[in-house]
């Protein structure tokens, strides 16, 4: 290998104007590394379903000056993707980096009770929209991108009452695995992002009395993201598990 081909492929790829999709980005891990992102100079697509949460982040980020496409999606709707991704395409042209960060969890119930309807909801937003948000970015992405799926540590674990949401995570983590496989050879680097308890609104959802003052900030996940994406060109993390180190609650 030539010495210009080794020093490029271990270059530390600055994030500075670089291109990030970050879905969920409104609040909680997404919202962080968002925030993460834009101190770096990343310019930023912003996805969520609240229109309200978009403009306030967009408000918060403009100081940073970079350049943020806002945009309502839907993940579960291939209609709202396909709206999401022209306007990437008019704006920026290309994606560097991708956050798959939109997910929802459920309230605690055993597989005999869980409402059909939940289990849809929850593999559409958590496995399906991953999916589909990846198969769109992909053709936008080139050579030294970075996708990153946003997985927790339930996609190694099981919680009885947390069937969808358990089931949309393992999924998750046997598509993010088999896409880095094939994404190989083309340079882009897969990471599954695992943390642990991290106090976020999710924790409303099936457990409300979640001690809070033992699980890590958003914050702290989007710093360890951060420096992996900031890894030399030929270096990667495949799996980031972040866990409190308290342990597991």
């Amino acid at each position: 290998m030539s010495k210009s081909l080794t020093k490029k492929n271990s270059a530390r790829p600055p994030l500075h104007n670089q291109v990030a999709l970050v879905t969920g980005s409104t609040r909680g891990i997404g919202l962080a590394i968002a925030h993460a992102l834009a101190s770096e100079g990343c310019n930023l697509i912003l996805t969520g379903r609240d229109e309200g949460a978009l403009r306030r982040v967009s408000r918060e980020l403009a100081s940073q000056e970079i350049k943020i496409l806002a945009r309502p999606c839907d993940v579960r709707d291939p209609q709202s993707i396909d709206d999401l991704f022209r306007a990437i395409r008019q704006k920026f042209h290309r994606l560097d980096i991708v956050i798959n960060n939109a997910g929802i969890a459920h309230p605690n119930f055993t597989v005999d009770k869980l409402p059909p309807n939940v289990w849809k909801d929850v593999i559409d937003t958590n496995l399906t929209g991953m999916f589909l948000i990846t198969h769109s970015a992909l053709v936008l992405m080139k050579g030294g991108g970075t996708i990153v799926n946003n997985l927790s540590i339930v996609a190694n674990r099981v919680f009885a009452g947390s069937a969808a949401y358990v089931a949309s995570k393992h999924g998750a983590l046997g598509f993010t695995n088999t896409l880095r496989e094939e994404l190989r050879q083309k340079e882009i680097r897969v990471i599954a992002l695992m943390p642990g308890a991290t106090d976020t609104a999710i924790w409303n959802t099936f457990w409300p009395q979640a001690p809070r003052k033992k699980m890590m900030s958003p914050a702290t996940i989007a710093e360890a993201l951060l420096h992996a994406l900031m890894l030399p060109l030929n270096a990667t993390v495949e799996t980031l598990e972040i866990l409190p180190t308290v342990g597991l609650l």
